[in-house]
């Protein structure tokens, strides 16, 4: 994998739609990929922070093996500039080998068969900045059996996209606001990009994809905003894709604002079902109910969740025992 051109003494890093020129010496607005004698080095290559036994559910993939086990690590740096980061003590800082740990693909490959995951997930920072350490990860694990999960604002450019989602089996991909003016102002990137990598992944792989959205009041809650991001969702990816709206919590450059309100959160997942949206879930919040998969024919329970706790109670085979409508997802 070769993600980056010569540009006479200098190169550009090809992986996401920033582009970074770099000198040498010099790191891209990640803070991980550098110019090291005229090619990309990847700083943390082997090296993960957070490397954590989690459900499946956190991701949140709810569509996905529920109640299995899934091993998360992530690295440092991100590619994206949220202003609103949950994650920023490592998304927006370089690397602290004082805070990672040495973990090579066969490392993380050997602990998540220890611990009987079903699944490694790139996750904390955006895999999108460690696609070469992501990518052997992934190839090892599908060589062993072990599922892949992604969890990515999906910044990244059409080619390592190709790449990148070859290995990968499922992806909760952030679609963080349906505006221009939001990624500019508080993600530092432009949306398009992101649009063109979810239509791609649902559209043109196996890959199972859940969207999630981070409600901001005031940002990105308006109902107009809301109807085109569910419209565009369901004209372009279909009905069945499933979305998370999550409860803002203040944080990194917005640690001035004020949680999201509990009534713009059901509102907006309100306004989902109406628009069509076959499967909507709150996040960061407790409420079993808006929480729960049911079945978008017959209206049947088909997996309650009590915060991360999944209990099937109407699924077999992937269908509805009442009415046998197929799900969208892979169940046990």
């Amino acid at each position: 994998m070769k993600y980056f051109e010569v540009c006479k003494n200098k190169i550009k890093c090809t992986v996401c739609p920033r582009e970074c020129l770099l000198a040498e010496g010099q790191k891209g607005f990640c803070r991980v990929r550098q110019n090291k004698n005229g090619r990309i080095d990847l700083i943390p290559y082997n090296y993960a922070t957070g490397l954590a036994v989690d459900p499946v559910e956190k991701k949140p993939l709810y569509h996905f093996y529920p109640s299995t086990g899934v091993l998360s690590f992530g690295t440092f740096g991100c590619n994206m500039g949220c202003k609103f980061c949950q994650n920023y003590h490592m998304s927006k800082y370089e690397q602290n080998f004082d805070y990672s740990a040495k973990a090579t693909p066969e490392m993380i490959v050997g602990t998540a068969k220890k611990y009987n995951c079903k699944s490694v997930a790139f996750t904390y920072n955006d895999p999108v900045v460690f696609i070469e350490y992501a990518v052997e990860t992934a190839k090892l694990c599908r060589q062993e059996g072990i599922k892949t999960v992604a969890v990515t604002a999906g910044y990244i450019n059409p080619n390592p996209a190709e790449d990148f989602y070859r290995y990968i089996d499922a992806a909760n991909i952030d679609l963080k606001g349906f505006s221009e003016d939001f990624y500019r102002k508080n993600c530092l990137a432009k949306l398009q990009p992101v649009l063109d990598t979810i239509k791609y992944v649902c559209n043109e792989t196996d890959c199972i994809v859940e969207l999630t959205t981070l409600l901001i009041d005031g940002e990105n809650t308006s109902d107009e905003i809301l109807k085109n991001e569910f419209d565009w969702i369901i004209n372009e990816l279909g009905e069945e894709i499933p979305v998370h709206l999550s409860a803002f919590h203040p944080a990194w450059k917005f640690s001035d604002r004020s949680n999201t309100k509990t009534e713009t959160l059901f509102s907006a997942y309100d306004l989902a079902k109406e628009t069509g949206l076959k499967y909507v879930y709150t996040g960061n919040i407790s409420d079993v109910d808006s929480s729960t998969t049911v079945c978008p024919v017959c209206k049947r329970k088909l997996v309650v969740r009590n915060g991360f706790k999944s209990d099937i109670v109407g699924l077999k085979d992937g269908k509805c025992i009442n009415c046998g409508h197929k799900i969208y997802g892979k169940f046990d």
